[in-house]
C-alpha cells in the first residue's frame, strides 16, 4: 500500500514538476516578448510619424501589458489552476478591489482621457493642477513635467484631468504685453516714437496683427503706455527679455525718464 503511494506521489511530483518548469518557461517568453514587441511597436509607430508621442507610448504600454496578461492566464492552466473560477473569484471580489484601488482606476481613466483628448502634447507648456512645466510624458497612471529650470514634477493624472488645463504653447502665436511708465514733464509721442523704432528693428515681431502702443493709465508717478505685440509661441520669452531691455536703452539715449514711485507728504503743524 505504501509502495502504491510512494509511487502515485512520484508520478504526481514529476507531472507536476514537468508542468511548473513548462509553466515558467512560458511565464519567461511571455515577460521577454512583451518587452521586445512593446519596443517594436514604439519604435515603429514613432518612425511612420502619424501617432502623436503620447500615443505612441500609450499603444506599446497596452500591448505590453496585454501580452504579460495572456502569459499569466496561460502559466496558471499550465500548472493546472482553473482559471474560470479564478475569475468567477475575481469577478466577485472586483466591487472590494475597485473601492480599495478606486485613487488608481480614477487614475487610468483620466490617463485615458488625456491620451485621446490631447489637451496637450509632449513638449508643450502647460499649467495643470497648480504646477507649470513642458510636457515630458503622459503614462496611463501620471503626468510628467520638466520645469523651466529642469526640476521634475510628477502629477497624479485625476488631478491633471480634473482641474483646469492652460495650453501656452497650443497657438502658433502668443501676445508679448509690456508696461511703460514716462514721467507727466515728458513728451508721449516722443515716447511712441521711440517705442515704435525698437519694435520696428525686432524682426521676430509678426506684421500681423498689428503691434498696439496706446496710454492704458494716467497713474500716481506715471503715465503708463501699454505695449502689445504678436510673435511665434517659441519665441515668446526671448522677445520679451530682449523688448525689455532695448525700451529701457532707448529711452535713456532719448532723454525719457521712468519715474519711480513718489508721493507728497505735507506736514500740518498744529497751533
Amino acid at each position: 500500500m505504501n509502495e502504491i503511494n510512494l509511487d502515485a506521489l512520484v508520478q504526481y511530483v514529476s507531472t507536476f514538476g514537468v508542468k511548473l518548469l513548462v509553466g515558467l518557461l512560458i511565464l519567461v517568453v511571455g515577460l521577454k516578448l512583451a518587452t521586445i514587441l512593446s519596443k517594436r511597436l514604439v519604435a515603429s509607430l514613432s518612425k511612420q510619424g502619424r501617432l502623436d508621442e503620447m500615443l505612441v507610448h500609450f499603444f506599446g504600454s497596452l500591448l505590453r501589458y496585454t501580452i504579460i496578461a495572456v502569459t499569466v492566464i496561460t502559466v496558471l492552466n499550465q500548472v493546472g489552476v482553473q482559471t474560470a473560477s479564478l475569475l468567477a473569484v475575481l469577478a466577485s471580489a472586483g466591487l472590494a478591489i475597485g473601492l480599495a484601488l478606486q485613487g488608481t482606476l480614477s487614475n487610468i481613466a483620466s490617463g485615458v482621457m488625456l491620451i485621446f483628448f490631447r489637451p496637450f502634447r509632449t513638449g508643450q507648456y502647460v499649467e495643470v493642477a497648480g504646477k507649470a512645466g513642458t510636457v515630458k510624458n503622459v503614462s496611463l497612471f501620471t503626468t510628467e513635467l520638466a520645469t523651466p529650470d529642469n526640476v521634475q514634477i510628477i502629477l497624479p493624472n485625476s488631478q491633471v484631468w480634473s482641474g483646469s488645463i492652460i495650453n501656452y504653447s497650443y497657438h502658433d502665436t502668443r501676445r508679448v504685453d509690456f508696461l511703460i511708465g514716462i514721467s507727466y514733464e515728458d513728451n508721449i509721442d516722443k515716447a511712441f516714437s521711440v517705442i515704435n523704432s525698437v519694435i520696428g528693428g525686432e524682426k521676430r515681431i509678426h506684421a500681423k496683427p498689428a503691434p498696439q502702443v496706446v496710454v492704458s493709465e494716467l497713474a500716481d508717478s506715471s503715465i503708463n503706455i501699454t505695449v502689445r505685440v504678436w510673435v511665434t509661441s517659441g519665441d515668446y520669452w526671448g522677445v520679451k527679455f530682449d523688448l525689455t531691455k532695448q525700451f529701457k536703452e532707448s529711452m535713456d539715449a532719448n532723454g525719457l525718464s521712468i519715474p519711480f514711485p513718489q508721493q507728497d507728504v505735507h506736514l500740518i503743524q498744529s497751533a
